[in-house]
Parts: structure tokens; C-alpha cells; sequence
């Protein structure tokens, strides 16, 4: 019987960073050409469903099996990536950023309620450690306390939330295979947005109205968010939620590195000290698997 390599839950949670600390860039180039985050958010997000769906075709029915565990996922899933997306385009994205990784906390809080997962003095001291270094790239001393101030700040304070909420209630959905609880990231954000749709007063496309270039990167961006949610959830399903909140928050250095080669925006000597911090919680995180 094959046995998936050690490392494979880490490598899951380090792609899964990687890709959204690139992923701003897409859906910013998706925005400049006439689609908004909600309808770009629905396409994308029904990419993945649908090549999921094609993949995992003999097993949509353990999906239904336990509805009671898979719509609190399915919900709070949604939220976190599609208001995510709703805040980097929006707003100011490192004030967003910001706020967002507030979620070790929330994970720290969840998890100890929820899971009853013990996090020891090594952990905390961790946790203190990415946090300092989030808050040393992102906090601008002169704009005071990083608070939400506008819509877009809250969204992203709330998509934090919601994903220390995500990565616990995946850890507890033991029951739920990793093709239920990948669909119910993916189905989630799909239906939201739908939801979401006439509020924003952007309706879906009609096809003429989608581009080459349009149309394959939204594939594009589909194809890789179904891997991506695959490889998460196997990663969060097989490591403690704490160590999980560390490691994502190398997504904080792969989207300075990544807004530095795409968007031209220098590193500052604060940022690479940041980000050193946080590689550095993120090798020293206590490692565990179940």
C-alpha cells in the first residue's frame, strides 16, 4: 500500500502559501480586464468544482454523507477565499495582509476550544515569533494601530477569521474524505459569489464577451486552485492547526518577493527582516502529524 512521504503535508501548506502569495497578480490583471473579484471568484472557483468533479467523478457521494459537518466548511471556507480576494483588489493590500494574518491568533483561541490541541511554550513562542515578524513587514507606525478602517480592511479581518475557522473545522472533519472537504472549499466560494452577484451589480459574462487571453487565464487559475485547495487540505488535515498558521504566513515573503518582481515595489530592509522572522517560525514550528 503506498504511504505518502513525511514531508508531503509541509510541502502542501508551503504550496498552498506560495500560490496565494502569487495569486493577487492574476486576479488583478482579471480586474483590469473588466471582471470583478465576485465574478472572477465564481468563474475560477467553478473551474476547479467542475475539473474536480471530473476527477474524484466516483466519489460525490460521500459529499452528502455528513452535511451537518461539511456546510460550516463549505461557508467558512467560502468566505475566507472569496473575501480575500474581494480585499487585495479593493483595498490598500499590505494594511489587508496585515489584518488577515491575525489569524494565529484566532487558531490558537479555535483550536484549544475545538480541538483541545495543547500548543506548549514552543508553540507560543513561535506563534509570537511569525507575528512580530508580520507585523514588523506590514504595520506603518505613523498610520497608528492596524485597525479596519473601510470595507475592504474588515473584509480582510474577517477572511482572517474565517481561516483559522477553515483549518480547524477541516482538522476536526475526520470523518470527511480530502475529495469532500477539497469540494466543499470549492463549492463554498462558487456559491457565495453567486450569492454575492447581484449586490456588486456585475452580472456573469456572456462567453462573446470573454477574451483568449481572458479565458485561458481564468482556466489557468482554476486548474491550479483545484490542485491547490487538494494539497491544503491534505496538509492541514495531517499537521496541527497551530503549526499550520505559522507556516502559511510565509505567503507574507512570497507576495513581497512577488509584488517586488511583478509590480516593481522594492523590498525595504524592514520587509526582509520580517520576512526572516517568519522563515525562521516557520523551520522552528513544532512538527506532528496525525
Amino acid at each position: 500500500m503506498f504511504k505518502p512521504p513525511r514531508f508531503l503535508p509541509t510541502f502542501g501548506l508551503l504550496f498552498g502559501a506560495t500560490a496565494w502569495g502569487i495569486i493577487w497578480y492574476p486576479y488583478r490583471l482579471l480586474e483590469q480586464a473588466g471582471f470583478s473579484g465576485v465574478v472572477a471568484s465564481v468563474i475560477t472557483y467553478a473551474v476547479a468544482l467542475l475539473l474536480g468533479a471530473v476527477l474524484f467523478r466516483g466519489d460525490w457521494r460521500k459529499l452528502f454523507a455528513h452535511p451537518m459537518t461539511i456546510i460550516p466548511l463549505a461557508l467558512a471556507a467560502g468566505w475566507t477565499n472569496l473575501s480575500f480576494v474581494l480585499a487585495v483588489i479593493d483595498g490598500e493590500v499590505m494594511r489587508v495582509l496585515l489584518l488577515f494574518y491575525l489569524s494565529p491568533l484566532w487558531t490558537l483561541l479555535l483550536a484549544k476550544l475545538l480541538l483541545e490541541e495543547r500548543t506548549g511554550r514552543r508553540g507560543l513562542l513561535v506563534i509570537a515569533l511569525s507575528l512580530a515578524g508580520a507585523f514588523v513587514m506590514l504595520w506603518r507606525p505613523e498610520e497608528g494601530l492596524p485597525m479596519p478602517q473601510n470595507n475592504a480592511e474588515w473584509l480582510g479581518l474577517s477572511a482572517g477569521l474565517c481561516f483559522a475557522l477553515t483549518n480547524v473545522l477541516t482538522r476536526r472533519a475526520t470523518q470527511l474524505s480530502l475529495e469532500a472537504k477539497s469540494a466543499a472549499v470549492w463549492g463554498g466560494v462558487t456559491l457565495l459569489a453567486l450569492v454575492l452577484l447581484p449586490f456588486h451589480g456585475t452580472p456573469l459574462p456572456q462567453p462573446s464577451q470573454i477574451t483568449l487571453p481572458s479565458g485561458l487565464l481564468m482556466l489557468a487559475l482554476g486548474a491550479i486552485l483545484m490542485v491547490t485547495t487538494l494539497l491544503v487540505q491534505y496538509g492541514i488535515t495531517h499537521t496541527p492547526v497551530t503549526r499550520a498558521s505559522v507556516i502559511f504566513l510565509f505567503e507574507l515573503v512570497v507576495a513581497a518577493i512577488s509584488s517586488w518582481l511583478l509590480a516593481g515595489e522594492l523590498m525595504t530592509t524592514r520587509e526582509w527582516l520580517g520576512g526572516a522572522m517568519i522563515v525562521a517560525a516557520t523551520i522552528f514550528a513544532p512538527h506532528g502529524e496525525s
